[in-house]
C-alpha cells in the first residue's frame, strides 16, 4: 500500500512538473514574440511596477532570469532591485529643511499685500505688529519687493473693478438685454426685454419689453426704476452695463438725477456682469427657449409666470439653494408633498401645506 501511494505522489508530482515547464516555455516564447514586435521601442513602467518585477527578480537570480527571455535584461532587473533596497534606506527626503516661522510670516504678507493692493508696506508692517509677529518693516518691503508687490512711489493707486465690487455689493445692481422670438400677425418678430437684476439679494425686475427699443423708450425706463416711491432701485448706488448703444449719455444723466451712478463695463468682459448673464442663461434655458410665442400679450404672461416662480418657488444655489422670497415661517418637515405647476407643467415646484 505504502508503494502505491509513493508511486501516485511520484508521478503526479511528474505530472505538474510538465505542466510547470509547458506553461513556462509558453511565456518564454510569448515574450520572445513580443520582443520581436517591439523592435527597439521601449517599454515605460511606473515605479510600482518596476518594484513588482525587482521583487520577483532578485529570487531567481541572473542565470534563471537569462534563461527565461524577458521583456528586460537580467541587469535592468538586478539595477532596480538595487534602487529600491537604496531607496527604503535613503533619508535624504527627511533631511530637508522644517518649515520655518519665517516661511509662514512670509506668506502672510504676500497674502495682506495681494488682497489690499492699496496697503503700503507701513500698513502690513502695523497688522503684522497687531497680531504680535515681530518683524521689521524692512523685511516687510523686501519681501513686497522680491514678490512684485511693492508699488511704485509717484504711481497712482487704482482700485481694481473685483475690490470695488466686493465693497459696492449691498448698494449695486446690473441690467442687460435678452430676446426672444415672437409669431405675430406681422410675423416673426423680435422682442427686446431689458431687465435688472439686484446683485445683493438676486431679485429681478423685467422693466420693459418692446420690439423696437430706442433712446426715449429707455429714458423713461430709468425714470421708472429710479422713481423715490416704487423705484426698482430705490436705495441702490451703481448700475452696471454693458457697452450697448442704447445706454446713451442722457440715459445714464437720467439715471444720475435719480441717485444712481451707472457704470460702463471694459470692452470684452462679460465677466463683470456674470450676475445679469446667469439670470440670461438660466430663463433661457428653463423657459423661454422651450416655448413658442405667439405676440407680445403671450410674451408678458410667460415672463410673469416666470419670475413669480423664480422668486417664489424656485431654490437657487448661489444663495445656499434658499428661496429669494422666503416666506415668514419655515415650511413644515412633515406631511404629504405637493406639487405645484405653472405653463403647462414647464415649471414645477414642490412644498407641503402648512398645518
Amino acid at each position: 500500500m505504502n508503494y502505491f501511494w509513493s508511486f501516485f505522489l511520484v508521478s503526479l508530482a511528474g505530472w505538474m512538473n510538465r505542466q510547470q515547464q509547458d506553461m513556462i516555455e509558453y511565456l518564454k516564447e510569448e515574450n520572445r514574440i513580443l520582443r520581436e514586435k517591439l523592435g527597439n521601442k521601449r517599454i515605460l513602467l511606473d515605479i510600482s511596477q518596476k518594484k513588482r518585477l525587482a521583487r520577483l527578480a532578485i529570487k531567481m537570480g541572473s542565470d534563471a532570469l537569462r534563461a527565461c527571455a524577458t521583456l528586460f535584461s537580467p541587469d535592468t532587473l538586478l539595477r532596480w532591485h538595487r534602487w529600491l533596497i537604496a531607496r527604503k534606506y535613503d533619508g535624504s527626503g527627511k533631511r530637508g529643511p522644517k518649515p520655518k516661522k519665517a516661511n509662514q510670516v512670509r506668506n502672510l504678507v504676500i497674502k495682506m499685500a495681494q488682497e489690499n493692493p492699496d496697503w503700503g508696506y507701513g500698513h502690513i508692517h502695523g497688522e503684522l505688529i497687531k497680531l504680535q509677529i515681530k518683524i521689521s518693516w524692512q523685511t516687510v518691503r523686501r519681501i513686497m519687493r522680491e514678490e512684485g508687490l511693492l508699488p511704485e512711489p509717484n504711481e497712482p493707486r487704482r482700485m481694481s473693478w473685483k475690490t470695488f465690487l466686493k465693497s459696492h455689493f449691498q448698494s449695486m445692481a446690473g441690467c442687460d438685454f435678452f430676446t426672444v422670438e415672437t409669431w405675430t400677425p406681422r410675423g416673426l418678430i423680435r422682442f427686446y426685454v431689458f431687465f435688472v437684476i439686484d446683485l445683493c439679494s438676486r431679485h429681478v425686475k423685467i422693466a420693459g419689453i418692446t420690439h423696437s427699443p430706442n433712446e426715449e423708450w429707455m429714458l423713461q425706463q430709468a425714470r421708472n426704476l429710479t422713481d423715490s416711491e416704487s423705484g426698482f432701485l430705490k436705495g441702490k448706488r451703481f448700475l452696471i452695463h454693458d457697452r450697448d448703444p442704447l445706454f446713451t449719455t442722457k440715459f445714464r444723466k437720467t439715471m444720475r438725477q435719480g441717485g444712481v451712478r451707472t457704470l460702463k463695463m471694459p470692452r470684452r468682459s462679460p465677466n463683470l456682469n456674470a450676475y445679469s448673464e446667469r439670470f440670461v442663461q438660466t430663463i433661457k434655458n428653463e423657459c423661454t427657449n422651450k416655448m413658442v410665442f405667439f405676440g407680445e400679450k403671450h410674451l408678458r404672461y410667460t415672463l410673469d409666470e416666470y419670475l413669480e416662480h423664480y422668486l417664489k418657488e424656485r431654490p437657487h444655489q448661489g444663495v445656499g439653494n434658499q428661496i429669494l422670497t422666503a416666506p415668514a415661517q419655515a415650511p413644515p418637515d412633515r406631511g404629504r408633498v405637493y406639487c405645484r405647476e405653472r405653463l403647462g407643467g414647464l415649471l414645477k415646484s414642490y412644498y407641503r401645506k402648512a398645518a
